[in-house]
Parts: structure tokens; sequence; C-alpha cells
């Protein structure tokens, strides 16, 4: 049989394609996300951020997330639990002090990312917890680090305090007192910013306040948009039996953004203040529309709470950010939560901070948006300085506390100590 030119030119040209599409080597282009869905995507990077201050190592997270399917906190609990006790257990059997003191770091990281996406009144978390917190100060203890812990009288209750301080010299520079936010614990704030300090020369005073960390799980006791007065306790406790330092930074971390500024507009004693994030408002984060709140307060709220039962099933972070939010305001229902934090906006109060303010932000914050930077420093008619830094997607601090790129803020925030208490730094 007789084939035409055409026909053996296509036929040739077939059995390139399919030679190459069988032989080139496929396009592997690297990912910038490990889980689609944002919350699990986010609670990773958190993991992974304490890494270069000894909290977790970068195939113990890999091997965990594996193992979790986004939207699934029970198989996000197991992962990490597994990972935690598997570290534990080796932290336990390891000789070399060193070794076994970051292991101990490590395995409190995973017992505490483990528990964090559990319902609040979920029973596996009083143990989880108790995991996290012994293996931290296993940690410390090990590795010889100086610490003390405080409790600090606080009406019928107790908040937690945890002060470092530093080497030799570190008198001379500014204390530096760092809060967390809506979700934070006591002892991550070691990790986030602590370790690096310590290894600036510089003394820490770490805190938790209502709604948050131990105080929150023991003691029931919710969060108040009147941060002046946990702050102001904490102070008074630990001026009462330590030398005042030279200069006094607050830093707050997340919903510390709010937090630490609405303290420093009431306590001279503060020098300087950073939002870490920015956080001017609460009730500018896109959570819950205004409309869900004009319909419950016009007698749909049977609508609302439908309405909330189905964005919470198809959306594991609005899910998370409406239980989180129903406990640490000690609430029952959704609105009603959302309604506690109507107070918690600077723009009443901004204008009496006097100290010198570093305001940080993340260009694809997912809680808040980047115009609450412009409004904050608007609203800072008094302050001695404002400083504003802006991460983009590049310089890899483009998420909410810069996660995943702790190294970047330290960098900003270390230099914006020296460039403003030079005689001390």
């Amino acid at each position: 049989m007789k084939i035409s030119r055409n026909t053996a030119l296509l036929a040739t040209a077939a059995s390139i394609a399919v030679l190459t599409f069988l032989f080139w080597p496929a396009m592997d282009q690297g990912q910038s996300r490990f889980f689609a869905d944002q919350t699990y995507h986010f609670q990773t990077l958190r993991a992974l951020n304490v890494i270069p201050s000894g909290g977790a190592d970068t195939q113990e997270v890999l091997e965990t997330i594996k193992h979790i399917r986004a939207g699934d906190p029970q198989s996000w609990f197991e992962a990490w639990e597994a990972t935690g006790d598997r570290v534990y257990a080796l932290a336990n059997n390891t000789n070399d002090r060193l070794s076994r003191g970051r292991a101990y770091f490590r395995a409190h990281s995973y017992y505490r990312t483990g528990e964090f996406l559990l319902l609040p009144d979920d029973p596996q978390r009083p143990a989880a917890w108790e995991k996290n917190v012994t293996a931290f100060y296993k940690g410390l203890d090990t590795l010889g680090i100086t610490y003390k812990r405080i409790e600090v009288p606080y009406g019928e209750h107790h908040l937690n305090a945890v002060y470092y301080p530093g080497p030799a010299g570190a008198e001379t520079k500014p204390l530096i007192v760092f809060v967390g936010g809506f979700d934070s614990t006591l002892e991550e704030l070691y990790f986030a910013l602590g370790a690096a300090a310590l290894e600036r020369g510089y003394s820490v005073l770490t805190y938790e306040g209502p709604g948050q960390g131990s105080v929150l799980r023991e003691q029931d006791l919710p969060f108040t948009h009147e941060w002046e007065k946990p702050n102001g306790a904490v102070l008074d406790t630990f001026l009462q039996s330590h030398v005042k330092p030279t200069k006094i930074v607050l830093v707050g971390m997340s919903m510390g953004g709010y937090l630490a500024p609405r303290a420093a507009a009431f306590d001279e004693r503060i020098d300087g203040v950073v939002a870490f994030d920015v956080f001017y408002d609460l009730n500018g984060a896109p959570q819950v529309p205004n409309t869900a709140l004009w319909l419950r307060d016009h007698g749909f709220g049977f609508l609302v709470n439908a309405i909330i039962g189905i964005r919470k099933y198809l959306s594991p972070g609005f899910a998370w950010v409406v239980d989180n939010a129903m406990w640490t305001t000690g609430t029952k229902a959704p609105l009603d939560a959302f309604d506690t934090f109507k107070p918690y906006t600077l723009e009443n109060v901004a204008s009496q901070i006097r100290s010198d303010v570093l305001i940080l932000a993340g260009q694809d914050d997912h809680f808040v948006p980047i115009e609450q930077v412009e409004q904050f420093e608007k609203a800072l008619t008094h302050a001695r300085s404002t400083t504003s830094v802006i991460y983009d997607r590049e310089s890899g601090g483009a998420e909410h506390c810069q996660l995943g790129a702790s190294t970047l803020w330290h960098a900003t925030f270390f230099d914006w100590m020296i460039e403003k208490f030079p005689a001390a730094s």
C-alpha cells in the first residue's frame, strides 16, 4: 500500500509528539502553599515560623502535615500529637543536653499546634495543654535558660508572666514587654520574640492576660478591651521586685496590635509600642458583615444563625474564628461574641499615645485590612514618632504577623530599637 507524503509527515509529527510527551521532563515547579485552605496553610506556617528560635524542624513539620486533611481538626490534632509524642520521647532518650532541650522545645510547639484547632470543650484539650506546657519548661531547664515565673494579682484572679533576664549589660537596654493576641499562649512568646531579644542582649518580660493561655483555660477569665488594666497590673507587680528599666517597649502580637497600643494610651511608663501587626479596629476585620448584625437587630436572628452555621460548615477558618471568639469572650452565641468586640478600636484612644510607635503589616493579611495602617497613622496625633512597614509577597512577610519570615520582622524591630533608643541600645 502506497502512503502519501502528507500522511507520512503527519505520522512522523505524531510520533515525535508522543515521544516528546513520554520522555521530556515534566514541569516541576515549586508551590508556595501547604494547603488550599488558608487556616490550615497559615497554621502550618506558624509551626515553621519558630524554626529560627529552635521550636520546630522543617522535615518534622512536613512529615506531620502529610497525614492531615484540611477541614478535619481531628486529623490535625492526631498528626501533631503523634509528632509531639515522638519528639518528646526522643528528648527523654537523648544524652546530649543541647539536643535534649531543643527536642523538648519542638515537642512543646507540636503539642501547642495540635491543640489549636480543637473545639474549646474538646475533652482532649486539657491533656494536650499540660503536655505542651510541661515540655516547654523542661526545655528551658534543660538548656539552662534563666527565667522567672511571676504570678500577677488581678482582682479575684491572677495573670501569669515569665521574665527572661538578659546577659550582662542588659540593664542599660530597654526592657521588652511582649503580649500575644486572640489565640496566643504565654510559652510561644519565647519563640516569637523572646529568644531573638535575648540573643541581642535584651531582657524580656512576657505575659498572658484575660482571654489568653492558661488564664482562659484554668480560670475562665475572658478578654477585656480595657487592656491597660492587665498590662498595668503586670508592670506594677514586676516593678515591685525589679529595678525600673531605662526604657520600656511594649510589643503586641496579632490582636496584640490593638491590646498593646490601647495599654500605651493609658500608661506613661511605656516609651515605645509596637503593633505586630496592625490591628487598629477589630470591627474592620472581615469576619461578620454589618448586614448580619442589622438582620439580628431587626428580628431575623434565626436567619443569621442559619447562615453562620452554613458558613462554618463550608469554611474551617470561619468556624475556628467563631468558636474561639465565643470561648475567649465568654459568650454563647456567635453574634454576641462579635458584639463584645465592638469596643476594640483605637479610634478614640490613639491620640493619647505619646511614645514612639512602630506599625508592622503584611500586604496579604487575611485578618486585617491593609487600610488600617493609614487609619492608625492618622489617629496617632501625639505620638513621639510613627514608623510603618508593610511587607509584600516577594519579601516573604505578606502574611499576618509575617508568619514564615520571623527574621524579616526581627531585623526591622531591632533596627527600630537602636534608632529610637540609641543611648540605651
